[in-house]
């Protein structure tokens, strides 16, 4: 089977030949490895119609992951100490809701992905090949770099008509963007709600408050007859469940910190997952022996033997060579579901 029916089989579990693989590089790691880190990711090609972004110069990148302070079109000025790493936003347009009338939303927007996310593999265009994944698309995280932190979480507290405004805004601008995106098998969202031990606000509030705003845009994207992707990090088991209710198709979360029994026990075989293989200490400190262990048990916990496991895992400039060839490695290996089904015991 090609690769477009592979992600499509293992998404709604109809039993596809392996694990599709998805590359997921920060540009950090490229400028560090150069063309060590391309003659693995060549030798594990994707599924997803694209291979690295080392085409892509780096007085291209977008403003989170260019050196110094840098502007978006949205107005956030960011920082970052390093070209490649993600920065921080230390200004934001909207400081002050008081003066939300002079904020200008950007008016030209097209449907391919930003550059800064073809690390992920996101696919710019349409081909029949392979399965096109597109955009990006932010809420939470665009309404902090709209507000400041500090603020948009006040914001949450005081629920004033000026916050319910600004999020029915970005909600009608993702909207707009999924409009224009009627080409691709699947959209991209994401948004990091989880700390390292649990949510960032009470979970109450956010199906309160986020929960219908997310489902309106899951229901446009289904609507279409494209397939919902979110990645969230950090614990985010309280919400997890009211995604696949409203509509996600594929998440990508942090299987460590969610936990790998509480995976197989929730989610396994009722959710694909995209996975991401412990990227805290196992990548940047464990043995090439200990990334295959940690690639075998996370399988284990997401996959069944119909599908649902869309094998990837961060490659950032702090993870050994050694250990990037042995992820991927391991995911031919247990991803075979001829050899070995994930899900099922091995032994």
């Amino acid at each position: 089977m090609n690769s477009r029916e592979r992600v499509k089989r293992t998404i709604q579990f109809q039993n596809p030949d392996r694990a599709p693989i998805s590359h997921a590089v920060l540009p950090a790691a490229q400028i560090k490895y150069g063309p060590a880190l391309d003659e693995i990711l060549t030798e594990f090609r994707e599924d997803f119609g694209w291979d690295y972004m080392q085409d892509l110069p780096r007085e291209e990148f977008p403003a989170v992951y260019k050196q110094g302070r840098n502007i978006d079109d949205f107005g956030t000025v960011w920082f970052s100490e390093w070209l490649g790493v993600c920065g921080i936003p230390i200004e934001w347009p909207i400081r002050d809701l008081g003066h939300y009338e002079e904020f200008k939303w950007p008016e030209d927007f097209t449907a391919g992905p930003p550059s800064g996310r073809l690390y992920s593999g996101h696919m710019m265009g349409y081909d029949d090949r392979w399965y096109a994944r597109g955009a990006w698309i932010t809420y939470f995280e665009e309404l902090q770099q709209l507000r400041g932190m500090e603020n948009f979480l006040m914001d949450i507290a005081s629920e004033s008509k000026e916050f319910y405004r600004l999020l029915d805004d970005l909600l009608e601008f993702n909207l707009r963007w999924i409009g224009t995106a009627l080409e691709y098998d699947g959209l991209h969202f994401a948004d990091d709600w989880g700390g390292q031990t649990g949510l960032m606000i009470k979970p109450e509030t956010w199906r309160r408050i986020f929960k219908p705003r997310y489902a309106e845009m899951f229901r446009r994207v289904r609507e279409r007859g494209m397939d919902v992707w979110y990645h969230t990090d950090g614990q985010v088991r309280d919400i997890l469940g009211d995604m696949m209710e409203i509509g996600v198709q594929v998440i990508n979360c942090q299987v460590p910190v969610v936990g790998h029994d509480w995976i197989a026990a929730n989610l396994r075989g009722r959710v694909a997952i995209r996975t991401d293989i412990d990227r805290q200490r196992v990548m940047p400190f464990g043995s090439p022996a200990e990334v295959k262990e940690e690639v075998h048990r996370t399988f284990e916990a997401c996959g069944s033997s119909k599908g649902g496991i869309v094998a990837c895992g961060e490659i950032g400039p702090d993870a050994p060579l050694a250990n990037i060839r042995a992820m991927y490695e391991a995911f031919r290996t247990y991803g075979t579901y001829a050899a070995s089904p994930p899900g099922e015991s091995t032994s």
